[in-house]
């Protein structure tokens, strides 16, 4: 993911919301046995440094997912009118496109920008 992040032909946003859940992901017990305190430390700073930090200012109807949770990346991908939203979470990929937003796995990504 870092080589991704740091890839400069493309533009990542992040939103307090996303940060609080990387964090919180991070730390449940299943996945913290895997990214060490400074796992994460390193990760968040390579987010901030490579990635534009916005607040959201556009709601989305909570209709438009299976997961109320998920409604903030869909309110940060309206709010800057994102092209992709690249996530493993099958609520989310199953829609598959939310307005002029695609929804893909990162692997598909990857595959669909040659990297």
């Amino acid at each position: 993911m870092q080589q991704l992040l740091t890839d400069l032909r493309f533009d990542f946003f992040i939103c307090p919301q996303l940060i609080k859940e990387i964090c919180d992901v991070a730390c449940r017990k299943k996945i913290s046995k895997y990214i060490g305190t400074s796992d994460l430390d390193d990760m968040l700073a390579i987010i901030q440094a490579y990635c534009t930090s916005v607040d959201i200012k556009i709601g989305v109807s909570s209709s438009a997912v299976r997961d109320p949770k998920d409604l903030y990346l869909l309110s940060l991908a309206k709010t800057i009118d994102a092209n992709y939203i690249i996530s493993g979470d099958a609520d989310l990929t199953d829609i598959g496109q939310f307005e002029n937003t695609r929804i893909v796995k990162l692997s598909d990504f990857k595959e669909m920008m040659h990297l």
